[in-house]
C-alpha cells in the first residue's frame, strides 16, 4: 500500500473512478503538470477523500506520473480523477512545453564526447 498513507488503500481503483475506464478528456500525459486551485471555486462541492489526497499533493505543481507514484495508484485512475477535478475547477493543468525542432549540434557533440570518456 501507499507509503505516505498509514491506513493503506481501502477502496479498489475502479470504485474511485465510478467504474469508468476512460478519461473524459485527452489533456493529460505523464508529464502534464497539475496544480490545485486555491481557493476552490465558489460553490464547489466537497471532493471525495481520494480527490482530497490528490489536491493535497497538487498544492505545488506536480507531474501526473509523479502524482500516481506518490498515491500508489495506476496512472489511468489518476487521469480519470484529474479530469473530474479539472472539470470542477479544482485544478489547473499545464501541458509540457514544446521543444524547438532544431537540435543543438554543439551540445549533442559534447554529450557524445562525455559518454565516450565513460
Amino acid at each position: 500500500m501507499s507509503g505516505g498513507d498509514p491506513a493503506g488503500r481501502l477502496v479498489r481503483p475502479f470504485t474511485l473512478t465510478g467504474g469508468r475506464t476512460r478519461p473524459s478528456r485527452a489533456d493529460f500525459t505523464l508529464i502534464t503538470t497539475v496544480t490545485a486551485v486555491d481557493p476552490p471555486p465558489a460553490g464547489a462541492a466537497r471532493p471525495q477523500p481520494e480527490h482530497l489526497r490528490i489536491l493535497r499533493h497538487c498544492a505545488r505543481p506536480v507531474a501526473v506520473a509523479e502524482l500516481a507514484a506518490h498515491l500508489d495508484l495506476p496512472v489511468s485512475v489518476i487521469v480519470i480523477m484529474l479530469c473530474d477535478l479539472l472539470e470542477a475547477g479544482r485544478i489547473t493543468a499545464r501541458p509540457p512545453r514544446e521543444v524547438s525542432g532544431v537540435p543543438d549540434l554543439e551540445l549533442l557533440q559534447k554529450v557524445r564526447d562525455g559518454l565516450a570518456r565513460l
